[in-house]
C-alpha cells in the first residue's frame, strides 16, 4: 500500500509500536483491528492471514457480528461430531471459551480463528463474514 508503519498505525487507531510487534509477529493483531487492516488493503482474510496465496482483492467491505460467527463455529463443530470439549481441546482452549463464542458473547481470538481454519480447512473469509450464513469448506 506504499503506507509506512506510523500511517497504517494512525489509520488503524493503534501505536505504530504496537502495529510494529502485529508485523513482526511478536503479538497476534486483534480480530477488530485484523478485519479493518483488509478492509483498507482490499486484501481477503484467507490472504491476509497466509491461509490462501490467491492474492484477490475484496469486493465489498468486510464486516462481522459475534453471533453470526458464533452459529458457524457451533456449525463447524457439529458437522464434525465434536463436543464443546472435544472442539476446544482441538484448538488449545477450553469448554467455556467455545461457548462464549459459539453465543456470540465474545469475539474469536485471531489465533483460534486462523487455528479453526487451518485445522478444518475453512476460508476465514467466510467463517467471519456477516453477510455469508454458510461456511464453505475449502477441502471438502
Amino acid at each position: 500500500m506504499n503506507l509506512s508503519q506510523r500511517e497504517i498505525a494512525n489509520i488503524l487507531s493503534v501505536s505504530k509500536s504496537n502495529y510494529a510487534r502485529w508485523e513482526s509477529r511478536e503479538n497476534v493483531i486483534p480480530l477488530k483491528h485484523l478485519v479493518d487492516f483488509c478492509n483498507i488493503s482490499r486484501l481477503t482474510l484467507d490472504y491476509t492471514l497466509g491461509l490462501s496465496k490467491d492474492k484477490r482483492k475484496i469486493t465489498e467491505t468486510i464486516q462481522y457480528d459475534n453471533k453470526i460467527l458464533g452459529k458457524k463455529l457451533k456449525k463447524i463443530r457439529l458437522f464434525h461430531h465434536l463436543t464443546q470439549l472435544e472442539f476446544a481441546k482441538s484448538i488449545n482452549t477450553t469448554q467455556s471459551v467455545i461457548s462464549a463464542y459459539e453465543n456470540g458473547t465474545k469475539t474469536i481470538q485471531t489465533s483460534f480463528l486462523f487455528e479453526i481454519c487451518q485445522k478444518y480447512n475453512i476460508s476465514a473469509d467466510d467463517l467471519v463474514k456477516k453477510n455469508v450464513f454458510e461456511v464453505i469448506y475449502v477441502g471438502l
